[in-house]
């Protein structure tokens, strides 16, 4: 829509107004994630600790299992149990999920004792939290559908105690077909989806201040203490 009789451009075009459902939306993303803070080109200065490294760390970690995951699914169980090279795909998967499980929980309790939720980050705090335990399930159907001596035992040990709370009416750890599918299709979307939310969340709120810190988000920071860097500046 455009207002008639309202200001031109610059060659006398009528100005556009936001109307519709997609404006409206446009204008809430916008404001709520405006360009400079969902891809910023500075970060605070605290950054610098080897600590905030391992938040990255799991997302490229979580990249790997993800592709490697889905060569798995795309060639099926014979090829990661015969070939030569999917034996390997097989072993990088594995070992991302390790990485992957490492990293998320050294962030995990890095930002407990940092006290996270600080600064309206209560959000951010507990959907990192739901995405670990979405990723223990996505990690535990893993291992139940690795077709060998270890998943047979873990699915053997599992099935009792699932079975005493009702949970094996619906999830029967025994079935190969239900847990494969759990594992390369319904976890993954989860798992996905509450990465992204996080990383939005991050990029609304900014990244939580060591304690002893002046937020950036609720007012300038301490005389003395460096509150960016940009490519090239010295980190403090």
């Amino acid at each position: 829509m455009s207002r008639p009789g309202g200001a031109g451009g610059a060659a006398g075009m009528p100005v556009p107004t936001g109307g519709g459902w997609t404006a409206s939306v446009r204008r809430r993303v916008v404001g709520a994630l405006p360009p400079d803070r969902l891809l910023p080109d500075t970060q605070p200065a605290y950054m610098a600790s080897w600590i905030y490294v391992f938040g990255v760390l799991t997302v490229a970690a979580l990249i790997v299992v993800l592709i490697t995951g889905g060569l798995l699914a795309l060639e099926g169980p014979g090829w990661w149990h015969v070939s030569g090279t999917g034996k390997y795909v097989n072993s990088l998967h594995l070992w991302s999920v390790e990485l992957f499980m490492f990293f998320m929980v050294v962030h995990l309790w890095g930002k407990f004792f940092m006290a996270a939720w600080r600064g309206r980050r209560a959000l951010t705090w507990m959907t990192g939290t739901v995405t670990f335990l979405a990723s223990v399930g996505t990690a535990f159907t893993g291992y139940l559908v690795q077709q060998n001596f270890d998943s047979q035992w873990i699915a053997g040990q599992a099935k009792d105690g699932l079975n005493s709370v009702g949970i094996g009416a619906f999830f029967n750890v025994l079935d190969f077909g239900q847990m494969l599918m759990w594992h390369i299709v319904l976890l993954p979307f989860v798992l996905g989806l509450l990465t992204v939310c996080h990383i939005l969340l991050v990029r609304r709120r900014g990244i939580v201040p060591p304690i002893d810190a002046t937020d950036p988000a609720s007012g300038p920071p301490q005389a003395g203490r460096a509150a960016t860097h940009g490519p090239g500046e010295a980190r403090s």
